[in-house]
């Protein structure tokens, strides 16, 4: 009994002196990722984690525009193949939207369209779409305009804005999931993201190649927050959220109580129809109802690619060709995704828990292809 006493007494000061390590290190966001993501029964960041952190609402209008219905609509099941998938890896939301109605939706593990879950990435397809807005509305110059305008930091570098939002700043940030000691999980968790993003340098020559980096949106989002003088959340209510008649209101996670600052490499809270409705913003354009709520040039300089060498990304938006046809998306790191082809003017979203085993940062899970054929297998049957 004396032995085990012992024991606990030094493995409770390990354990004391371990966190009081991290703390003095620099590393005590460490605890509170662990306290978020393991005490909660996780193993990694996960969709509805929004509770857990400081959020800003992004608000809905006072005229709601909900999405209409299709003439034949939910008229067909899922296929066999699609059912098992959505089972299998954890699919919350699955919906299509076929000229501009929904042709189909259905929702899992007691999730409804209601339901908020995490966009991860699919924020930097937003935050890319509030730079084409503050240009538009001349805050900020044009995406040639050097981000050392707005952060004196950077003067000794040439990268622009635009090179933030295609992702090739050359910032010397590590893209990394799985790991407590990287910047991308600092980032998630730490307090003062300002300050963790504003330690990162310029060490590669910028505007030469692609390069999926997270800490270039989140350098963008404050570029748009300091530039407009609106908190991002704010932003994008006025700018996209309200005209483009979202039914909900959604959150955007913030970094602390203290700073407030907006991930905006990640994190805005919503659900799959009005994820949706920046699918159809760029499917027409950047109009809405008739009106130019984005300018359309931009739109277009968002979905085709910014290098020939790689063809997978444009501003702040994500290409894939399916057999011959060719689909712009946003993506999120577990399997959140709007998929847009828009010859077809079909919009897919699917959200979930998780995906198909990673390809890799910047490359392309095969889930997304099943997602898409199995729909157009639907669809070719209705």
């Amino acid at each position: 009994m004396k032995f085990l006493k012992k024991c606990l007494k030094w493995i409770l000061i390990s354990i004391v002196l371990i966190v009081a390590l991290l703390y003095i290190t620099g590393y005590g966001y460490i605890i509170r990722g662990a306290r978020i993501v393991y005490f909660t029964g996780h193993t990694t960041a996960f969709i509805d984690d929004y509770p857990y952190f400081d959020n800003d609402t992004i608000k809905k209008g006072n005229t709601p525009n909900p999405w209409p219905l299709h003439k034949n609509y939910n008229s067909v099941r899922e296929t066999e193949k699609l059912s098992k998938v959505n089972t299998d890896w954890g699919t919350v939301a699955y919906v299509i939207i076929k000229n501009d109605s929904v042709w189909f939706e259905n929702y899992y593990d007691g999730f409804n369209d209601k339901s908020k879950t995490n966009s991860f990435s699919m924020a930097k397809s937003i935050t890319t779409s509030l730079l084409g807005k503050a240009i538009m509305e001349g805050h900020i110059k044009s995406l040639d305009q050097p981000i050392s305008d707005f952060y004196p930091e950077y003067n000794d570098t040439k990268t622009t804005v635009g090179d933030l939002a295609s992702m090739a700043s050359g910032l010397n940030w590590v893209e990394n999931y799985t790991g407590p000691f990287s910047v991308t999980a600092r980032a998630n968790y730490a307090s003062d993201l300002e300050k963790t993003i504003l330690n990162q340098k310029i060490v590669k020559t910028p505007g030469k190649s692609f390069e999926y980096l997270s800490g270039n949106t989140q350098l963008l989002g404050m570029i748009i927050q300091k530039a407009t003088g609106k908190k991002l959340a704010n932003y994008l209510s006025e700018s996209f959220w309200q005209p483009l008649g979202a039914t909900e209101n959604a959150l955007w996670e913030l970094d602390d109580d203290e700073n407030r600052l907006a991930k905006a490499f990640c994190c805005i809270s919503s659900n799959a129809k009005d994820f949706a409705r920046f699918g159809k913003l760029y499917k027409d354009y950047g109009k809405w109802n008739g009106n130019q709520v984005l300018d359309s040039a931009f739109v277009v300089k968002s979905v085709t690619p910014r290098f020939k060498e790689s063809p997978q990304y444009g501003y702040g938006w994500w290409m894939k060709d399916v057999g011959d046809k060719h689909f712009f998306m946003m993506r999120g790191h577990l399997g959140q995704y709007v998929i847009v082809e828009p010859n077809d003017n079909v919009i897919i979203v699917r959200l979930g828990h998780k995906k198909s085993p990673d390809a890799g940062v910047g490359q392309f899970s095969d889930d997304i292809t099943v997602y898409i054929e199995e729909a157009y297998k639907m669809m070719n049957n209705d």
